[in-house]
C-alpha cells in the first residue's frame, strides 16, 4: 500500500519535506480489529510535535496521523459490531483500558504515534475504537473531528462554565474553530472572545459567530470565566490567566509546547495572573466516550469544518503550511485526489 512515512525526527526548517512517499505491506487485522480502507485523514499540529521530536514516535519509522474516515474492508476474529462497509472514524487513541480515565492510562496507545496511523491507504484498528459517522457528515468534514473537534469538546467540558458565562479561545484554528461552532451550540448564552494573531483570522472567526475577536495580547471588553488555549505558544498562557476572572480556569489543550517563547513564562505576575484561585488545567489526551459523545452532537448540529484538502503526496505541503501559515480552518488528506 501506499503511505507517507516519517524516518527521522528534525526541525521543519532544516527538512521540510520530512515524509517520504513509500510503498509498504498492507496490515492485516488481528483478533477484536477491523482493517479500514482510508479515505480521508486530517492534518493535526501533533503531527509536527512528533516530526520534530517534541512527542517522539514509539519507534521509526512511522505512519502519522490520528483523524481517519475510513470504510470497513475486513474485520478480524471476534468483532461483531461494525459490517463490511460500514464508514468508521479514528481518532488520537488507538487503544486503551475502557475506562472512564483510560486517556490517563499507561496502557493508552495513540495512533499515529504508538501505532501505525492513517497516512497511507490502510490502517488496522481495535472494533471498540472504530466508531460510526454520522450520515450526515461527508469524508472530508468528518476528519477533522476525530481530533480538533473531539479534543475540543473534552476541552470545553473541562472549562466547567455554564450557559451565559464568557469563554475564550486562545488560537484558532483546526480546533478553535470548531469549539466555537459547538459552544454556540452547547452554550447559546455565553458570549465567545477569540484571540489570534492575524485580521484575517479575526474576521473568520466573527463570520463564526465570535462575540469579539482580538490579538493574543488585547484586552477583551470583559474578564471571561474560562480560556482555552489550543496555541503552541507559551506567551498565550500568560495573557489568558490576565484575562480571567477571579475564579476563572485556563484550560490549555496541547500535547506539548514550543519552546521558542518559553521565556514570556517570566512575565508571570502571582497577583495579577495567578491569586484569587484562578486554575490552569490540562488536556492529556481523548477517550472513547470523549469521540462517539461528540460525533453525535456534531451530526445533530451539524458541525461545519472549514477545510482544506490535499492529496496523500501532498502531505509535507499541507504540514509546511500549518507550521508556517495561517490556517484557515483545518487541512484533510483525501487519498482519491
Amino acid at each position: 500500500m501506499k503511505a507517507m512515512q516519517l524516518n527521522r525526527m528534525a526541525p521543519l526548517r532544516d527538512n521540510p519535506c520530512p515524509l517520504s512517499f513509500v510503498e509498504i505491506p498492507e496490515p492485516k487485522p488481528a483478533l477484536g480489529e477491523v482493517l479500514l480502507r482510508v479515505r480521508a485523514c486530517g492534518v493535526c499540529h501533533t503531527e509536527l510535535d512528533e516530526i520534530e521530536g517534541r512527542l517522539p514516535p514509539a519507534r521509526l519509522p512511522m505512519v502519522l496521523g490520528h483523524e481517519i474516515v475510513g470504510e470497513v474492508i475486513e474485520r478480524g476474529q471476534g468483532v461483531t459490531q461494525h459490517q463490511i462497509g460500514d464508514r468508521v472514524g479514528v481518532g488520537w487513541i488507538h487503544h486503551s483500558t475502557g475506562d472512564d480515565d483510560e486517556n490517563l492510562s499507561p496502557e493508552f496507545r495513540a495512533t499515529g504515534k504508538d501505532v501505525d496511523g492513517g497516512y497511507a491507504e490502510f490502517m488496522t484498528v481495535p472494533a471498540a475504537y472504530a466508531h460510526p459517522i454520522p450520515n450526515g457528515l461527508s469524508d472530508i468534514e468528518a476528519a477533522p473531528l476525530l481530533c480538533a473537534g473531539a479534543i475540543g469538546y473534552r476541552a470545553l467540558r473541562l472549562t466547567g462554565i455554564e450557559n451565559g458565562e464568557p469563554l475564550g479561545l486562545m488560537g484558532f484554528g483546526g480546533s478553535g474553530h470548531l469549539v466555537l461552532q459547538l459552544a454556540r451550540h452547547v452554550y447559546p448564552d455565553s458570549p465567545v472572545f477569540v484571540f489570534a494573531r492575524s485580521e484575517a483570522t479575526h474576521q473568520f472567526a466573527r463570520e463564526l459567530g465570535a462575540t469579539w475577536a482580538g490579538h493574543t495580547n488585547d484586552a477583551p471588553p470583559e474578564e471571561l470565566q474560562a480560556i482555552i488555549d489550543t496555541t503552541p505558544a507559551w506567551m498565550p498562557v500568560v495573557a489568558g490567566l490576565h484575562c480571567l476572572r477571579p475564579g476563572g480556569r485556563l484550560v490549555i489543550n496541547a500535547i506539548r509546547k514550543e519552546q521558542d517563547d518559553q521565556s514570556s513564562l517570566l512575565n508571570l505576575s502571582y497577583h495579577e495572573d495567578l491569586w484569587m484561585e484562578k486554575e490552569i488545567k490540562s488536556v492529556a489526551n481523548i477517550t472513547a466516550r470523549d469521540i462517539r459523545e461528540f460525533l453525535q452532537i456534531a451530526g445533530e448540529i451539524p458541525l461545519q469544518p472549514t477545510v482544506e484538502t490535499y492529496s496523500l503526496e501532498e502531505a509535507n505541503r499541507a504540514l509546511l503550511e500549518l507550521k508556517e501559515g495561517t490556517v484557515r480552518g483545518a487541512k484533510v488528506l483525501v487519498m482519491s485526489k
